[in-house]
């Protein structure tokens, strides 16, 4: 990847003095670009602008406070998620100050928030994490408005996910239909489903519920030619495995 201070130093530099000076530019500005840690155009312009470059602990807050403002009032409910997401991640307490201060970021919705979804999509399992969240501050003042569903619409689209795996996180959330998984048979089931043991270590058992996910995605089953029946098979399939690593977590008390 060619960062812009590595392109705009190859680019001065060829114009001074041809390849040589190319050369040389284009290391001055990578050097640059790592000083400064510029990874995009977007990062430029934020620096330019004298906004600081997201790290990827506050790239979440900001889009949880993009959509606790989106409506334009932010609730209390909206600040009880934002702390409660913090208590689940177990920030240290400048973790949290620097959240809090993205989250407030995030309200201005000033950001160009669509290179860090990108890089981010390289990530597959903290692209859902993020998305997951979204939801549950979407679901935060118990209703989600149109403004706020096609707007993480569009950032799973830059995450790598279609529409339709966007929408089918939200029932997981929606207070009305949040599943309910907590008696000691739905957790043998579930030890089960994910083909894992009660005293399988936690990252096993985060590699089996990722092979899973993988194996039964519905866009890997609607590439491969499924009817709709059978996507919708794959959908529920798919809920059904984060129902139960879900569960497993929270017995086992793991992150």
């Amino acid at each position: 990847m060619l960062w812009p201070g590595t392109l705009i130093g190859a680019g001065a530099g060829f114009a001074i003095a041809s390849i040589p000076g190319a050369m040389l530019g284009a290391l001055l500005g990578q050097a640059l670009d790592r000083r400064l840690h510029l990874q995009s155009w977007g990062h430029l312009l934020e620096k330019l602008g004298g906004r600081p470059v997201l790290r990827n602990d506050e790239l979440l807050f900001v889009l949880l406070g993009r959509l606790a403002k989106c409506d334009g009032r932010v609730v209390d409910g909206h600040i009880q998620q934002a702390r409660q997401e913090m208590r689940s991640l177990e920030m240290s307490e400048p973790a949290q100050r620097r959240a809090i201060a993205a989250f407030n970021r995030g309200k201005s919705g000033n950001d160009r928030l669509r290179g860090y979804l990108r890089r981010l999509s390289a990530q597959p399992h903290a692209a859902e994490g993020v998305l997951r969240a979204c939801w549950r501050m979407i679901w935060a003042d118990g209703r989600a408005g149109s403004s706020e569903r096609e707007l993480i619409a569009q950032w799973g689209k830059w995450l790598g996910w279609t529409t339709h795996q966007v929408q089918a996180l939200a029932i997981d959330y929606e207070p009305n239909r949040r599943p309910q998984v907590s008696s000691a048979v739905t957790y043998q089931d579930a030890l089960r489903l994910l083909g894992v043991s009660a005293t399988t270590e936690p990252e096993q058992i985060k590699r089996a519920y990722r092979r899973l996910l993988s194996r039964h995605h519905p866009d890997k089953i609607a590439g491969s030619g499924a009817t709709a029946s059978q996507v919708r098979e794959a959908t529920e399939k798919t809920r059904e495995l984060h129902n139960a690593y879900t569960l497993i977590r929270q017995r086992r008390d793991f992150r």
